[in-house]
């Protein structure tokens, strides 16, 4: 094991980062929807020299998470047709008997 890895002390984040990290907690408690790319448009609007990775980097540290709506994966689309399986009742006992393909 290395020195440089036996004796490293971490260091905490700097007073500049946390006072960025209570204008984002701030502003997350009134738009929790925004993500790291909104937040670092809002800090520079606001005059706040953030870029959004640093933004990104303290939103993780904070376990900051927007909410946003998931897509809906299980609704089958109204005009798409239901095709019949044409094997349910057929028995297969040899090889090369039936040939599969996707569509």
């Amino acid at each position: 094991m290395s020195r440089s890895r036996l004796y490293y002390q971490p260091v905490g984040e700097s007073a500049e980062n946390l006072r960025v990290m209570e204008i984002i907690d701030k502003q997350f408690l009134e738009t929790p929807w925004y993500g790291s790319r909104q937040m670092a448009r809002y800090m520079k609007r606001n005059n706040h020299q953030c870029g959004r990775h640093r933004v990104r980097r303290l939103m993780r540290l904070m376990r900051l998470v927007p909410i946003y709506q998931e897509p809906n994966t299980s609704k089958k689309h109204p005009q798409h047709k239901i095709w019949p399986y044409l094997l349910r009742n057929a028995v297969i006992d040899r090889p090369n008997q039936v040939l599969l393909s996707g569509m």
